[in-house]
C-alpha cells in the first residue's frame, strides 16, 4: 500500500502582501507576486503550483498592498478548487478584522489575524510561503523531514557561497542540521559544517505543526515589543528556546538531472530582466516545459503567434526568443527577447534582449535594446532605447545594470515635453 502523503494533512499559507518597491514602476499598479514572469505566468504561480503539485489542496493567500491585479488573477486562473472535494483556495485581504487601525502588522500577524480560518481547514501542518520567488520545490519532502526530526519549525534554506550570504538571513547549524543561531544579514556569515565556504540562507519557507504555531501566534500577538514577524521575532525565539531545523533546498528542488538548484528573487529590475532573458537560453536552468511539474496559471484564449513579411529589413523573425500566444510580429527582427501575450510589433522595428509584458505595441522603426516594457505600453514610431544611456535616463528608469524600464506614464511625459 502506498504511503499516504503528509501534504494531505497540510495547508499552504502564502504571504503575498509585500510592496516590492525595488521593482520600481513595475509595482506601481500591482503587488510584486502579481508581476508577470516567463511569458504567461505571474510570480505567485510558482508558489501556488509547487503547493498543488506537492499534493496540497488547502491554500490561503494573504494580500495587502495593491492587491486587485493579484486577486483577479487568482480568481481567473485558480478557480478549479472544489469545496466538495475538501479543496480550498481562499484570498485573505487585510480587512481590519479585529481593530479599525490594524492592518497586517507583519508576516506573523497576517497568519494570526486568520487563526479562525486556518482552524476551519482542520489541518495538522501549516507551510508558510513567500509569494514572490521563482523556484520549483516538492514541499512533501520538506514536510516529511520536519515530522521525522520532531522540530518545532523547519526552515527552507538555500546553499550559497558564504560571502554572498551577507544579504540574507543566515543559519548556523550543527552536524545534525539543527539551527544554533539565526543571523540577519551578517558581515561574516557562518559556514556549513560540511562545507565551510558555503552558508545556509533562509528562503522564507517555514513548516510548523499547526497547534504549536497557533499557541505561538497568540502569545506573540499580545507582546507589545514584538514586530509580529516570522524572521525578526518568532524564528529567533524558537532557535533560542526550542528546536529549529534547516531543510536544504537541494534535496527538494524539482529540476532536470544534472541541473543546478534554481531559486531566484526577481526583486529588482536587473534581476527581473535577467531571469526572464535567461529563459531564452538554449537549455535554461529553469525548465518551464516540464510536464511532470507544470506551472499553472490563468491562460487567455488567444490565437497562435504570427510572423509576417519577408523583405530586406522588413522580415518578421525571432531568434533565440520566446514569443507568446496572440503576438503579431510584423516585419520586426527580434533577438534574445521574451514577449508576453498579445504583443504587436510593426515593420522595420528591432528588439534585442527585450522583455515586453502583455499588450505592448511597438510602432514602426523603433529600436529597443536591453529593456523592460510594462503592460499596455505603446512604443512610438522611431523610438531608440538602449544606445545612449544619458538620453534614456532623461525619460525612463535606467537600472544600475543598464536596463531601461519603460512605462506609458514615462512615454506620456516625454511626449508632452517634446
Amino acid at each position: 500500500m502506498a504511503e499516504k502523503r503528509l501534504t494531505r494533512r497540510a495547508m499552504a499559507f502564502v504571504l503575498a502582501g509585500g510592496r516590492g518597491s525595488r521593482l520600481r514602476e513595475l509595482t506601481d499598479r500591482r503587488v510584486k507576486p502579481a508581476v508577470y514572469f516567463g511569458g504567461k505566468t505571474r510570480i505567485i504561480d510558482f508558489a501556488l503550483s509547487n503547493a498543488m503539485n506537492s499534493g496540497i489542496r488547502k491554500i490561503a493567500i494573504a494580500t495587502q498592498y495593491k492587491a486587485h491585479s493579484l486577486i483577479r488573477h487568482v480568481q481567473r486562473g485558480w478557480n478549479f478548487f472544489r469545496a466538495e472535494r475538501n479543496e480550498f483556495m481562499d484570498i485573505l485581504p487585510a480587512s481590519q478584522r479585529y481593530d479599525e487601525s490594524m492592518w497586517y502588522r507583519g508576516t506573523a500577524d497576517a497568519v494570526a489575524q486568520n487563526i479562525d480560518i486556518v482552524d476551519s481547514y482542520d489541518v495538522d501542518y501549516i507551510i508558510i510561503l513567500a509569494g514572490d520567488h521563482i523556484y520549483k520545490m516538492d514541499y512533501e519532502i520538506m514536510l516529511r523531514e520536519h515530522c521525522e526530526s520532531g522540530a518545532d519549525v523547519t526552515i527552507g534554506c538555500l546553499t550559497v557561497p558564504r560571502m554572498e550570504a551577507t544579504a540574507f538571513g543566515v543559519m548556523a547549524v550543527d552536524d545534525a542540521g539543527r539551527i544554533t543561531s539565526f543571523l540577519e544579514k551578517p558581515a561574516d556569515p557562518p559556514g556549513m559544517p560540511d562545507d565551510p565556504d558555503s552558508a545556509l540562507a533562509s528562503m522564507g519557507i517555514y513548516v510548523f505543526n499547526w497547534p504549536f504555531l497557533r499557541d505561538l501566534l497568540q502569545k506573540d500577538a499580545e507582546d507589545p515589543n514584538s514586530s509580529h514577524d516570522f524572521g525578526h521575532d518568532l524564528i529567533p525565539a524558537i532557535v533560542r528556546n526550542g528546536k529549529a531545523m534547516a531543510h536544504r533546498f537541494d534535496t527538494s528542488c524539482v529540476r532536470d538531472p544534472g541541473a543546478p538548484a534554481y531559486w531566484k528573487d526577481v526583486g529588482t529590475v536587473d534581476a527581473f530582466w535577467q531571469a526572464n532573458i535567461d529563459l531564452t537560453d538554449f537549455t535554461p536552468e529553469l525548465n518551464l516545459w516540464d510536464r511532470e511539474w507544470p506551472i499553472w496559471t490563468y491562460s487567455e484564449s488567444v490565437p497562435p503567434a504570427k510572423f509576417i513579411h519577408d523583405e530586406k529589413d522588413r522580415r518578421g523573425i525571432a531568434v533565440s526568443s520566446m514569443v507568446s500566444g496572440g503576438c503579431i510580429i510584423s516585419g520586426t527582427e527580434i533577438r534574445n527577447s521574451l514577449l508576453f501575450t498579445q504583443v504587436h510589433t510593426n515593420s522595420y522595428a528591432q528588439l534585442d534582449h527585450v522583455v515586453a509584458l502583455p499588450y505592448v505595441t511597438v510602432q514602426r522603426r523603433a529600436r529597443l535594446t536591453r529593456a523592460v516594457i510594462d503592460r499596455g505600453v505603446v512604443i512610438p514610431e522611431g523610438l531608440v532605447v538602449g544606445e545612449e544611456p544619458a538620453e534614456d535616463a532623461r525619460w525612463f528608469r535606467v537600472s544600475d545594470g543598464g536596463i531601461t524600464l519603460i512605462t506609458q506614464d514615462m512615454l506620456d511625459r516625454r511626449a508632452a515635453s517634446l
